[in-house]
């Protein structure tokens, strides 16, 4: 099966402009349909290390400035957390980010605590409030959400991103209450990287916590389905640009309307040189401002290279994942996609995609900054 071949549909956007790509791309190889060109592997110096450390809670967000006197969660592993940055307009906080979730914490009852965590992208809003586990359901959850906007003067936001599948139907049922858009999706990445911090450093110093102890909520990882077809291209290629024409892209988004999705890569504390290549996907098709259209409305975390079955995995939403494309298996082809998938690594799973209408083009009608990240400790 060939998934990147041409399909129907058509969306219409006069108002649309394709950016310009500040860089051309440098490839790898170039896949038109099943065939898979086979260029220069690169040399391993083309590949530089960079460091991805975890994005850190500074010491001005324990503190709290609302009038709630909570204890240091420095000092105390069992304290909840509630943080406002003071020179953030509480207005124009309008997504959030949210995980509700049992923890590897026992209380004296010996069941699990529950905990809610809720923040924004760039974490200048961050809550905390641990539950018992027989009150869970989409009552209290929404009493929660209302009482965050109460503690902190800030409206209820216009979308909430989630990324736990098993939790939808009590976040639906509250945010639907409260008429939340609910955005199912990876891209929580600041939330992802929060949680991670705090596995570290409260909830492995609880006195009630459980080594060892996984999560019944465990993210799901199914096996990839066959791709919808308004979502095919015509050719692809595996490539690569410098950090520098990186930034330009996610700048490009922000400044003036585009399809596709940055990161906020000063939060995330991703530091690589501007020479650094970062790999990516480019797809082509000449119904590239369509299927960047599409592709706008699915939420895109990821993309990977298969190596066992020669194929490359599209994962968007929570758990959706497509065969985006596939390949003729040879070594050299396996060897092209492997040194894709270090490339990755070597960038701390920064990745790419980009939409055209021609692998040549400088023009891109949609760009998607990527991210790999592991599954959360809890």
């Amino acid at each position: 099966m060939c998934s990147l071949s041409i399909g129907s549909g058509s969306i219409t956007n006069p108002a649309f402009q394709p950016c310009k790509l500040n860089s051309n791309f440098s490839f790898l190889s170039k896949m038109p349909l099943h065939f898979f060109q086979v260029s220069k592997r690169p040399s391993k110096d083309q590949y530089r290390t960079c460091r991805f450390p975890k994005c850190p809670v500074s010491e001005s967000s324990i503190s709290s400035p609302v009038e709630a006197e909570i204890a240091d969660e420095g000092d105390d592993p069992t304290a909840e957390l509630r943080y406002l940055d003071p020179e953030v307009d509480p207005q124009s906080i309008s997504e959030w980010e949210l995980d509700f979730c049992s923890r590897p914490i026992l209380d004296i009852r010996g069941k699990k605590i529950w905990e809610l965590l809720v923040c924004d992208n760039s974490l200048s809003l961050q809550y905390s409030k641990y539950f018992p586990n027989n009150v869970i359901n989409s009552v209290t959850l929404k009493n929660a959400l209302v009482s965050i906007c109460d503690e902190f003067g800030v409206p209820l936001p216009e979308k909430i991103r989630f990324f736990r599948s098993q939790m939808q139907t009590i976040i639906t049922r509250a945010c639907t209450e409260l008429g939340i858009k609910l955005i199912p999706s990876k891209r929580c990445l600041s939330l992802l990287l929060w949680l991670e911090e705090r596995y570290e450093t409260v909830y492995m110093r609880h006195p009630g916590f459980q080594k060892g102890a996984k999560s019944f909520l465990a993210l799901d990882n199914p096996f990839p389905m066959e791709l919808p077809e308004n979502l095919y291209g015509e050719k692809w290629a595996f490539v690569q640009l410098p950090f520098s024409a990186i930034k330009e892209e996610v700048s490009s988004l922000e400044k003036r309307y585009a399809f596709g999705a940055g990161l906020d890569l000063d939060l995330l504390g991703i530091e690589v040189d501007d020479k650094n290549l970062i790999p990516g996907l480019a797809v082509a098709t000449s119904r590239a401002v369509p299927l960047a259209a599409w592709m706008n409305g699915l939420e895109v975390c990821s993309v990977e290279a298969d190596l066992a079955r020669a194929s490359l995995i599209l994962s968007v939403g929570i758990s959706t994942r497509y065969v985006y494309a596939t390949y003729k298996k040879t070594p050299a082809t396996t060897s092209e996609a492997e040194a894709w998938e270090v490339a990755k690594k070597a960038c701390g799973g920064l990745h790419f995609i980009a939409i055209q209408d021609d692998l040549d083009s400088e023009d891109c009608a949609g760009f998607w900054l990527l991210l790999d990240l592991p599954p959360p400790p809890v």
